[in-house]
């Protein structure tokens, strides 16, 4: 059964500031490091969070209207808007966004996809390790594996069944792909780094989608 909103945004506001703390003392030379989402460094991919955070579905529409309904672009203006004059500017802008309910129109859940996926997209080049609670994760991996709104990320998992190694998640019926939950939600959204982690007689139909 789906957690009412109520019950996702304190996982979201636990996890920004997670995020948060274990950025602040990042060095300088490393806020440059490219981040796991390509093209964008650990610093834009926090900014992009900040402006997920900060824009309602008025401001994300006329943006949206701006640009013509390109999408792509529509996200890297957000984006330059929320980098700040450096690093340390970047991060203060994230703080302040830390208990935001402020969204696009999307789900409630998909939310919290994107501060634990852009979190690991910052995390994982950086060396930084981060235990996700288990019941956010089952959340979010329910999600993906459901729904391509955000990505084809239920797609990728049609056809296969899904199971995580360290937790309650399952989903689908076919061959099977396991591993941890944070694995499976990562590789769900197209980050192959993780496919190394995931085994099955399903594993290599998945990672050809």
């Amino acid at each position: 059964m789906t957690a009412p909103s109520r019950d996702v945004w304190p996982l979201i506001f636990a996890e920004r500031v997670a995020l948060a703390e274990d950025l602040a003392a990042l060095p300088v030379e490393q806020w440059s490091t490219p981040s796991l989402c390509a093209g964008l460094t650990v610093r834009e991919v926090l900014a992009h969070l900040t402006a997920g955070a900060s824009d309602n579905p008025v401001v994300w529409f006329a943006g949206a209207l701006r640009n013509r309904f390109d999408f792509d672009a529509n996200v890297a203006q957000r984006l330059a808007k929320r980098l700040g004059d450096g690093p340390a500017d970047t991060l203060r802008q994230f703080r302040a966004v830390r208990t935001s309910r402020t969204k696009a129109p999307i789900p409630v859940v998909a939310m919290l996809g994107e501060i634990i996926v852009h979190g690991e997209d910052i995390r994982r080049p950086l060396g930084i390790e981060h235990a996700y609670p288990a019941g956010a994760l089952e959340r979010v991996a329910a999600f993906y594996a459901g729904s391509d709104l955000m990505l084809p990320s239920a797609t990728r998992a049609r056809g296969l069944r899904l199971r995580a190694t360290d937790g309650a998640f399952a989903a689908g019926d076919g061959p099977e792909v396991a591993g941890t939950t944070i694995a499976l939600v990562m590789a769900l959204t197209g980050r192959d780094d993780y496919l190394a982690e995931l085994i099955g007689p399903g594993l290599a139909e998945f990672a050809s989608r």
